[in-house]
């Protein structure tokens, strides 16, 4: 299994001291305004057990996301195939991080080592990001990663329920184009 690390990162799998944290950034609306809904701790534990199976069977994935000073869990980081309802195929990088984590660049920092993983060692052409529409805040990771998007790959998202979250955009990275971390 495949371990990352940034200057001030650690991108590792999942230990069972990161349950509670993680539980309670999908218990915090803040942390969870672009997704559907807040998480049970049954709801986040299970998808803990998913994030270590993909990474079990690939050796990449959801990595859980740790500050290399302190040991402080902060989120997660990675990729992962894109789920199988959606209108297009890939692998995707995304991340989500514990809100006071935000603002120090971490989740630019966790998805470059994500991304140049991705196009040295998977030896991926293109890598795409989704969010909701509205997700400025990850919108605008993506394009401080030199991801791009076309609005006519918008998309409404099947996984989530009709209303304002399901309008989801895509952003995309093809090999040879990103900048150098």
């Amino acid at each position: 299994m495949t371990n990352l690390r940034t200057d001030r990162l650690i991108l590792r799998p999942r230990r069972e001291s990161d349950l509670a944290p993680w539980a309670a950034m999908n218990a915090d609306p803040e942390v969870r305004e672009h997704l559907p809904g807040l998480l049970t701790r049954e709801q986040s534990d299970a998808s803990v057990a998913r994030f270590r199976a993909g990474l079990d069977e690939r050796g990449w994935g959801w990595w859980a996301l740790e500050v290399a000073a302190t040991g402080e869990f902060i989120g997660f980081t990675g990729l992962d195939p894109v789920d199988a309802d959606m209108p297009f195929t890939g692998i995707e990088v995304g991340w989500r991080l514990a809100r006071p984590a935000w603002g120090h660049g971490y989740a630019t920092e966790a998805a470059r080592a994500a991304l140049a993983f991705g196009f040295e060692d998977l030896r991926l052409a293109e890598i795409l990001a989704v969010t909701a529409v509205g997700n400025l805040r990850s919108r605008a990771v993506m394009s401080r990663l030199g991801m791009t998007r076309d609005p006519a790959d918008d998309f409404d998202d099947p996984g989530v329920p009709e209303g304002p979250l399901r309008r989801s955009v895509l952003y995309r990275l093809r090999a040879g184009t990103r900048p150098q971390a």
